[in-house]
């Protein structure tokens, strides 16, 4: 262990809501110039952890310490004042302005009254060139990849000399080119002397740039550690506090995928199905109980596919069957009335009512498809609440929790939730395991297989490969807006996937 005495000390921190404690009684600590990692499933006290380092939230009990003194702070401007940076999941900046007027919004350099744009521009020139980042600062933030707004966000943090830096899911939506641009930087942070709070879902990721990690489960300390000196799977039992053997040997329950031969007529029959100017005809089979799998890269066709499947965007070609009978499905709520459930990968704009209860965010799909003026009576209300509750393990199982206070997995459960109350019989999923624990992950996983084994169609969309492998009964490998490949999953290796999405052709 680093004889350095720690930038940030956190003691006996307790913190509940009601029904649920949150934390309890959690110690952690950070050292200036390393990258610690915050591990634990969703629902762990991760965030709870971050918000009461930031000021969001009070704590019951403990302390906090920043540079050996008490840290009393209400909210994340003093948070900020202090030298305690957050760079969010989705980047909080204004994609209207400027690179430079980002970096340095609410402490533009003035010339008496007005803003000396000549003087804010070169202040973020230096601050960019101080990161090695070679980025305008006059153009215009929204014309850049969400990669370079992450980079902009961390140069924003840094220019309020931040003294601890906390990157919360930084990589969820980055290449790998564009991961080891944002490593490169971290790294360089670090020989400052800053230290950074790394929160991720990509253990390879953790490993790679992480000097310590600290493990909650529960609301609890499970401990800390160097990174170097605990394995993987050491660590994900640690996470999860059960047998991992849920990830590696989920058996395919559901039945043998549909031969070329059968007679047997698709669920849903997608022929030539496509919309100018965002993806190309598309034809697509899928049967009852069968996992389709989308595979490929971001902005290869997967989502755009799903969203003309599913009614949220029309076609203006192709045709759509679904049990053999010609639908035009103008609009998700249609697509409902022929049992099909679309799950959005935008799980917070276009899923879950933040402000919302957990009941309501379940039964407002089936509320929706009976119609307003026939309401569910609450004594049904609360059945299908528990039952879900149950079913998916969701926590807290408490149907009145506000879902804004729920982690990331269990508001992906909530969501899957209503979709499964209208009993759907095509259901699409995009990315519903993204930035989710393994714990979160495993049992989502072992849904979609239980559901096909019920007769269920999926629709599955994933950018880990190793997820589209494991569960899919066939899979479609999508290249620039265009189907390139439909190929059963007779083992097929994540190699084979790559050289398809590479070259467009199969083998």
């Amino acid at each position: 262990m680093t004889t350095q005495a720690p930038v940030v000390d956190m003691t006996n921190i307790s913190i509940s809501f009601p029904g649920v404690k949150a934390l309890d009684r959690v110690n952690f600590r950070m050292f200036p110039g390393e990258v610690h990692s915050l591990m634990g499933e969703n629902g762990a006290g991760k965030s709870t952890m971050i918000k009461a380092l930031t000021g969001v939230y009070p704590i019951d009990s403990g302390s906090i310490m920043l540079d050996g003194k008490p840290l009393v702070i209400s909210g994340p401007a003093q948070a900020q004042e202090a030298g305690i940076s957050t760079v969010y999941q989705e980047v909080h900046l204004l994609t209207n302005l400027s690179v430079a007027e980002n970096i340095m919004l609410g402490r533009e350099p003035r010339r008496g009254a007005a803003i000396d744009w000549r003087a804010m521009r070169a202040r973020a020139a230096e601050i960019l060139d101080g990161l090695n980042l070679d980025i305008d600062p006059a153009s215009q933030l929204g014309s850049h990849s969400l990669a370079v707004q992450q980079l902009v966000a961390i140069a924003r943090a840094i220019d309020v000399q931040a003294k601890v830096l906390i990157l919360d899911e930084p990589t969820s939506s980055l290449d790998v080119d564009e991961v080891s641009e944002l490593f490169r930087v971290i790294r360089s942070l670090k020989e400052d002397g800053v230290a950074i709070l790394f929160v991720s879902h990509f253990l390879e990721q953790v490993y790679e740039i992480s000097d310590r990690l600290t493990v909650l489960r529960n609301g609890q300390l499970v401990g800390e550690y160097l990174t170097d000196e605990i394995l993987r799977i050491e660590l994900v039992h640690k996470m999860i506090g059960k047998d991992i053997a849920v990830l590696s040997d989920l058996d395919r329950k559901a039945r043998a995928p549909i031969s070329e031969e059968s007679e047997e007529m698709p669920f849903v029959q997608a022929i030539g199905l496509g919309r100018k100017g965002s993806i190309a005809p598309v034809d697509l089979d899928v049967y009852e109980g069968e996992v389709v799998g989308l595979a490929g890269l971001l902005g290869s066709g997967r989502t755009e596919l799903a969203r003309l499947l599913s009614g949220a965007d029309r076609p203006d070609h192709g045709e759509l069957k679904i049990g053999g009978r010609a639908l035009r499905l103008r609009t998700p709520r249609l697509a409902l009335k022929s049992r099909i459930a679309y799950s959005s990968e935008n799980r917070r704009s276009e899923g879950i009512i933040e402000d919302l209860s957990v009941r309501d965010n379940i039964v407002l799909a089936l509320q929706a498809d009976r119609g307003w003026f026939r309401r569910i009576p609450r004594k049904r209300q609360d059945e299908l609440a528990a039952s879900y509750i149950q079913a998916l393990n969701i926590r807290p199982p408490d149907p009145d929790a506000i879902v804004k206070n729920l982690s990331g997995g269990n508001q992906q459960k909530v969501l899957l939730a209503r979709w499964l109350a209208v009993a759907p019989r095509l259901l699409i999923l995009d990315e519903p395991t993204r930035g989710i624990d393994v714990g979160a992950k495993a049992e989502i996983q072992k849904l979609v297989s239980d559901l096909a084994e019920n007769g269920m169609s999926v629709v599955f969309i994933s950018a880990e490969l190793e997820e589209v492998l494991r569960l899919s009964h066939r899979i479609v490998v999508m290249r620039d807006r265009e189907k390139v490949a439909d190929i059963v999953n007779d083992d097929v290796t994540v190699g084979q996937i790559m050289t398809l999405i590479a070259s467009g052709a199969e083998s």
